[in-house]
């Protein structure tokens, strides 16, 4: 078995496990913020919101991408 290929796999699933938790955590708290009453502007906020939850998604389809083999064809 080649070990260096299945520490590089194992990376980069980490990598990006941590990332989409990270982007979806900080679209989950920007939310919470923007809702908040005594904020100046929500839609500052609400909008960065939305950009990390695009970011999430766009990370999980390009995952879907790598790994169903009729789009990588």
């Amino acid at each position: 078995m080649k070990w260096l290929e299945l520490v590089t796999v194992g990376g980069a699933t980490l990598v990006s496990a941590v990332t989409v938790v990270f982007l979806y955590s900080l679209g989950v708290r920007l939310t919470a913020i923007a809702g908040d009453a005594e904020q100046s502007s929500p839609g500052i906020k609400r909008s960065l919101a939305y950009a990390c939850f695009g970011l999430c998604g766009l990370a999980v389809l390009f995952g879907l991408y790598l790994i169903i083999p009729y789009f990588s064809k």
